[in-house]
């Protein structure tokens, strides 16, 4: 079975064409870099509207059948960064595991790395998994995390992910032999 992932940018002045996304092309080129297994990506730039993005993340799962979805942007303090709100409503269980150890690894690199608010949730079959948006921090985030992130979706019945292991070494249990 395929992997289907959706690449969510949350950006006002990117969903008006002010700039070029630069952080959904970092999500790719980083996962594109690791995972080997066959893989649809389905991609999106828009802006801060709590309610759209909850409508784009249930539809990138409930109707295109995403396994994954990646956010990016919209995770920090100011008025208008939703994304973790929104995502909460839509998921069924929370992953606050992925944002702490996002915000730890950042920590290594800005002081400011408490001021994201990057989360993780199961809606379904799928795993969302909140990034920040600026595109150097997109690797700095998913490195340390991305290791879980096929067994998750292993165990909430999500597409087989496979990564060339000499670039990035995913965690499954062995299977004890019945003898």
């Amino acid at each position: 079975m395929k992997a289907k992932i959706g690449i969510l940018t949350l950006s006002d002045r990117a969903s008006e064409g002010k700039y070029d996304d630069l952080s959904g092309a970092a999500i790719k080129e980083v996962l594109d870099g690791w995972i080997t297994s066959e893989r649809e990506y389905f991609y999106e730039v828009i802006p801060d509207e709590i309610e759209l993005i909850k409508e784009r993340l249930k539809y990138m799962i409930d109707v295109l059948g995403c396994d994954l979805v990646l956010t990016t942007g919209g995770t920090g303090p100011a008025p208008r960064d939703v994304t973790p709100e929104a995502t909460e409503a839509v998921c069924e269980k929370m992953m606050p595991g992925f944002g702490e150890l996002m915000r730890a690894a950042s920590l290594k690199y800005v002081p400011t790395a408490i001021l994201s608010r990057q989360t993780a949730g199961i809606r379904g079959h799928a795993l969302i998994v909140n990034l920040p948006g600026q595109p150097k921090a997109i690797r700095e985030c998913l490195e340390p995390v991305f290791p879980a992130i096929p067994y998750c979706i292993d165990l909430i019945g999500g597409a087989f992910i496979e990564t060339d292991e000499s670039v990035m070494k995913v965690f499954r249990p062995k299977q004890k032999k019945i003898s």
